[in-house]
């Protein structure tokens, strides 16, 4: 296995590196790299950036409008999009539903909905925690009943992240509650807009709403919004959860706040006056942080060179070190930033708005990015469950 970039692969990289910088837009790209707040606009627009250029679907084959692009030029594309102060692609369409509908959805539900994901003139959000069925997620209670031809849904979702901007959601329901738990439940689509959708945010710990609580009173679904087979929604869930934790990696991300660490470490002073980069203890931290990383990068690149297929067991160890690192790097820049990270103000996240008085600019957000990343080790699946499943499928406990 050789894990050096190709020519093929060293171009394509500058491809990315030159198309970021000409085509991300500035303000959006400050925001990023500010750690403010973004948009929909702001996501939508980058979106449309890359389809337009063919890109809006990296992973997606050429037959359903994607790039076919393989795993390695996948990770490419993540890193230097991050480094450059790229949004996230959003992955509730492109790496979640999108894959699902290739794999089991209709004809017509490939049609309708796969063309409208790329360039977010769908944005989709995902339904599967209730408050009683998080990690034990075959205990969710929506109940979906059938009645001629439609489904009339009746539940509470959370954790429904960017719900309050989505115009569709995939939703876990049970169609049978006398079967045993995994084997009755069922995979819809359900416009956002319907008559009994209730979206309620749910204030973070940085201040933020992006995830909410969202509510179905009898909201009526058309059975042509069924995925696949009613009673096989686990195998189709199961299937979506594999690609998302392969992409909580965020791989890019951890690039682009190695970096902003780094830049950190130079700008801050001790009380002596010396920049912390000069601190042996500092620089070891940043070192130790970026060996971590480049390690997480490797398993990546190693898992690419073993080809394409359904993301397997190995999704649950991408994500359990990714989202680790994540929080490793947040919680060294709250340490860099030391006490102007403290008090913290969720409206300086805003676009626009003051920074304090005291301080560098980049310190005042170091809690909320702290406190933010908390939540990675939970969704997508808990750490605990991702060391069940490696268990049982790799270690055969």
């Amino acid at each position: 296995m050789d894990l050096s970039f190709s020519p093929e692969e060293r171009r394509f990289r500058e491809e990315v590196q030159a198309f970021v910088a000409t085509h991300l837009p500035e303000d959006v790209r400050r925001k990023v790299l500010g750690h403010q707040r973004l948009d929909r606009d702001d996501y939508v627009r980058w979106h449309r950036a890359l389809q337009a250029k063919g890109w809006g679907a990296p992973a997606w084959p050429k037959a359903f409008g994607g790039a076919a692009w393989n795993a390695v030029q996948r990770v490419i594309f993540e890193v230097e999009c991050g480094k450059a102060g790229a949004p996230r692609l959003l992955p509730f369409g492109l790496t979640m539903i999108g894959p699902v509908l290739m794999e089991f959805g209709s004809l017509e539900q490939q049609q309708r909905f796969l063309p409208r994901i790329p360039g977010v003139e769908d944005f989709w959000c995902q339904g599967y925690s209730e408050p009683g069925a998080g990690s034990d997620l075959a205990s969710l209670k929506t109940r979906a009943v059938r009645k001629g031809d439609n489904y009339i849904v009746n539940g509470q979702k959370v954790w429904t992240t960017m719900a309050h901007w989505a115009d569709w959601i995939f939703c876990l329901v049970r169609t049978d509650p006398q079967a045993k738990q995994q084997q009755g439940i069922s995979m819809l689509l359900i416009d956002m807009k319907s008559p009994g959708v209730t979206v309620r945010p749910i204030t973070t710990l940085d201040g933020g709403n992006d995830v909410n609580e969202t509510w179905f009173e009898d909201v009526v679904v058309p059975v042509e919004n069924l995925v696949g087979e009613e009673n096989k929604g686990w195998t189709y869930a199961k299937y979506l959860l594999g690609h998302e934790r392969t992409g909580i990696a965020n791989i890019g991300h951890c690039h682009r706040e190695l970096a902003q660490i780094k830049l950190y470490a130079r700008e801050a002073h001790d009380a002596g006056g010396r920049p912390l980069l000069d601190d042996p203890r500092t620089r070891d931290k940043i070192i130790l942080i970026e060996m971590d990383l480049m390690a997480l990068e490797m398993l990546l690149l190693r898992l690419a060179a073993q080809g394409e297929g359904r993301p397997g067991p190995e999704a649950s160890i991408v994500k359990i070190r990714g989202s680790e690192l994540q929080q490793e790097l947040a919680r060294l820049q709250l340490e860099l930033a030391g006490p102007h990270a403290w008090p913290y103000d969720p409206a300086w996240l805003e676009p626009g708005a003051n920074q304090p008085v005291s301080g560098p600019a980049w310190a005042s957000p170091a809690a909320a990015t702290y406190f933010d990343m908390r939540k990675t080790t939970i969704y997508g699946g808990s750490t605990e469950v991702q060391k069940n499943i490696i268990a049982k499928m790799m270690l055969r406990f």
